[in-house]
């Protein structure tokens, strides 16, 4: 800096003589904005650029389209959109298939008994689960940039879907319905679940285009644990009649956990006593097995599959001691074998499914972007939150042609295909094998297992279309109680359940975000899962405007000998530079901090009644309201950046220039 037109060893304005300042130190003119652009050529660059003609600005804009469409543009747009051309060509097959391979099928094999078991939680029957873990699984392997991320059925979205189906396909009041009115109406509530899916898709798709990636940012972690684990407090109360055998509607809107609740206790003694000790009989196995895969990680080569053990377990004590018609034990009943025709959803129902559309579309980014960068950051790789958008976009999209409802990405299943090795998303590939395995070939084996309710008759159609059934030509069929499926949507909340722990913690280190947290917490639980979310993130946003009004602006010294400044309070040796009050105002310059920042130049201008920093004055620069430029005002210079460096006007409000006096040190 010294080496700058018009440095010098002048000490400085006579007014400033009696301030301290290093001995010998060098100082220089200060430098306004037009000085500035005339010493570093942007003033000569500036005009240029504004004086270029409309035509050759439209001509350069053309020529860089034009250059994308080209070969090399649409390679490098095809690799951008499709991850798998960039990893693969990079993938280490010996040291990572292996463990994809392993991964990818434990995972596959924790799908199938959640699939279904979470389709219970959409409202929807089972076997959707099953479609819900494979096709979304297989898109997002092609789309995704989350190598670690694993994608399918979500208690939280399967929460958020079944309320919103309940509301628009409610039960008859009765609840007496033949085989062939259940039918239809498990026909309406899967197209309404598949059009929840295209709607939300559509919307992903929408802020893709949109480039709204960024929006992940503002969904900050405390925001996105609180509201997954009061819905995981929701998930365990909607599942406490399964547990105990009750058939009760499911509650809707806000209370709806203290309804359920209220509800419980009311029927309490109508109870089943055989359903009642299969979930206590199931949870005693699923938590250990559960708590053993989390202690013992390390030491196991692989996770165990405690899910579909206890489905097989229950499914042979079902049918060996007939609990269905024995002790009236509600049971899966059948599952159609193959895959639904595609057909586009009902879009009559699309402005109604609208409102619950952008809940969970937002829910869906939210936790999956989350995860992503979780892992990204432990595993040194990036993301591209904008190609998640429309990989989730396209996954809900496509899955809902087949009858699948929204997805995204999941905490147990991906937490699992860590632990298990997994490397890439070709464990995917992997996970989907398993499933498919179960749709087309492997369900016949499940035939002579449990014990076959109505055998004739095709089953439940996916919104009018009928099955393509395997080459075996029979029915998929299971009698495992969904009391035990009721147990497993309840032991895969554990990790939601203990994210609370982190609480104390969350307290020493920020009070704002442990606010945060509790905020959402509360309306999560108290209202429901997507006015929590709203809740969460309107109040995250107002703590961000708090705290730029709670900034602590702070006059700044040099320590003699070095280029450092630090605050004037710290020490009393601490050189004040003459000529100049140096502060520093850590936060961005807008209209809401505009009159605190007002107040603070006052007061440390020594400004009395009558005599106020007026405002703003338009510069040769321009006005910026970022703070990104040089600002001007009545006798004060701010400089860019988070230190600004104010000219001391003392009783002369005139406006310093290049051609002043006042000098500083370099």
């Amino acid at each position: 800096m010294s080496g700058l037109p018009g440095a010098g060893t002048s000490p400085g304005l006579g007014e400033a003589s009696d301030l301290k300042f290093p001995l010998g130190a060098k100082f220089r003119e200060p430098l306004t904005e037009a000085r500035f652009q005339r010493l570093f050529g942007d003033a000569e660059q500036a005009p240029e650029l504004l004086a270029e003609p409309r035509s050759s600005r439209l001509c350069r804009r053309w020529r860089r389209l034009a250059s994308a469409c080209s070969g090399p543009g649409a390679w490098r747009l095809l690799r951008a959109r499709l991850p798998p051309l960039r990893w693969l060509p990079h993938y280490r097959w010996r040291a990572w298939l292996l463990g994809d391979a392993v991964a990818g099928v434990t995972v596959g094999i924790v799908h199938v008994p959640q699939g279904m078991a979470f389709a219970l939680l959409t409202s929807v029957p089972p076997v959707f689960g099953l479609y819900t873990s494979f096709f979304p699984v297989l898109i997002y392997t092609l789309l995704g940039t989350g190598r670690h991320l694993s994608t399918g059925t979500f208690a939280v979205l399967s929460l958020m879907t079944g309320s919103a189906v309940e509301r628009l396909v409610p039960e008859p009041l009765g609840g007496n319905l033949s085989g062939i009115e259940r039918e239809q109406l498990d026909a309406q509530r899967v197209g309404s679940a598949a059009a929840l899916a295209f709607g939300s898709g559509a919307l992903m798709l929408g802020m893709f285009a949109l480039q709204l990636g960024v929006l992940s940012t503002f969904l900050s972690e405390p925001v996105v644990k609180a509201l997954t684990s009061g819905a995981a407090l929701h998930v365990l109360v909607s599942q406490l009649p399964s547990l105990l055998g009750l058939p009760l509607p499911r509650q809707i809107g806000c209370f709806s956990l203290f309804k359920t609740l209220a509800a419980v206790l009311t029927a309490l003694p109508r109870s089943s006593p055989a359903e009642l000790t299969i979930s206590a009989l199931s949870l005693a196995l699923l938590v250990p097995v559960k708590e053993l895969n989390v202690r013992f990680r390390d030491k196991l080569p692989t996770p165990i599959p405690g899910e579909i053990v206890m489905v097989l377990l229950a499914s042979v004590l079902c049918f060996t001691s007939s609990l269905d018609t024995r002790y009236n034990v509600q049971i899966v009943g059948l599952l159609p074998g193959g895959f639904p025709q595609p057909h586009l959803p009902d879009l009559a129902e699309l402005p109604r499914i609208l409102a619950d559309s952008l809940p969970i579309a937002l829910v869906t980014f939210a936790v999956s972007a989350s995860l992503a960068s979780i892992y990204a950051d432990k595993y040194s790789y990036t993301i591209d939150s904008n190609q998640e958008l429309l990989a989730h976009g396209i996954s809900n999209l496509i899955s809902s042609l087949f009858s699948c409802f929204p997805n995204s990405a999941t905490l147990a299943t991906t937490s699992l295909l860590v632990d298990a090795g997994g490397n890439t998303q070709l464990a995917g590939l992997f996970s989907c094998i398993v499933v498919l395995s179960v749709l087309l070939w492997l369900g016949p084996f499940f035939y002579y297992l449990p014990k076959v309710r109505n055998s004739g008759g095709m089953g439940v159609t996916g919104g009018g279309g009928g099955y393509i059934l395997g080459h075996w030509g029979s029915q998929l069929a299971s009698s495992a109680p969904k009391a035990v499926l009721a147990c497993i949507n309840i032991s895969s909340m554990r990790q939601m359940f203990f994210q609370m722990q982190e609480l104390p913690q969350l307290w020493r280190i920020s009070r704002m975000d442990f606010a945060v947290w509790m905020v959402t917490w509360v309306a999560v639980v108290i209202l429901s899962v997507d006015l929590g979310l709203a809740v969460g993130v309107v109040f995250s946003m107002m703590t961000v405007v708090c705290r730029t009004q709670r900034v602590q602006c702070l006059a700044l010294g040099l320590a003699e000998g070095t280029e450092l400044y630090r605050p004037l309070e710290e020490s009393h040796k601490l050189l004040k530079v003459p000529g100049l009050c140096i502060l520093r105002y850590p936060t961005p310059l807008y209209f809401g901090t505009r009159g605190q920042f007002r107040r603070i130049l006052e007061w440390h201008l020594g400004l009395g009644e009558g005599r106020k920093v007026r405002g703003l004055v338009k510069g040769e620069c321009g006005f910026s309201g970022s703070g990104r430029q040089v600002w001007l005002l009545k006798g004060i210079i701010v400089l860019k950046g988070r230190i600004l460096m104010l000219a001391s006007c003392g009783d002369c409000p005139s406006l310093p220039t290049g051609d002043s006096q006042a000098r500083w040190p370099t």
